[in-house]
C-alpha cells in the first residue's frame, strides 16, 4: 500500500502542536524517516514515515513569493 506522497518543501499540519505552539511544519528530508522544520520556532525533528503519515492532518498552502521585479514595479508606482 503506497503511503502519503511527501516532497521536500511541502508544508504540512500535524495533529498535536509543538511545545512552541506551532502546528505547521516544512519537510526538508525524505527517506524512511521524514525530516521536518517547525515554521514557528525553526526546530528540526525526525519522524518515521509511518508516524508522519498518521499525524498529518493536511497540507498548508505556501504563499507565492513575489519576484524582485514585481516589488520594484510596485515601489515605483
Amino acid at each position: 500500500m503506497p503511503g502519503t506522497p511527501f516532497k521536500v518543501g511541502d508544508r504540512i499540519t500535524l495533529k498535536k502542536k509543538h511545545p512552541c505552539g506551532g502546528f505547521d511544519w516544512e519537510i526538508y528530508r525524505i527517506g524512511a524517516d521524514i525530516g521536518m522544520k517547525c515554521l514557528t520556532c525553526g526546530r528540526r525533528m525526525m519522524l518515521s514515515r509511518r508516524n508522519a503519515e498518521r499525524r498529518t492532518v493536511g497540507r498548508v498552502e505556501a504563499k507565492p513569493i513575489a519576484s524582485a521585479e514585481e516589488s520594484e514595479l510596485s515601489a515605483d508606482s
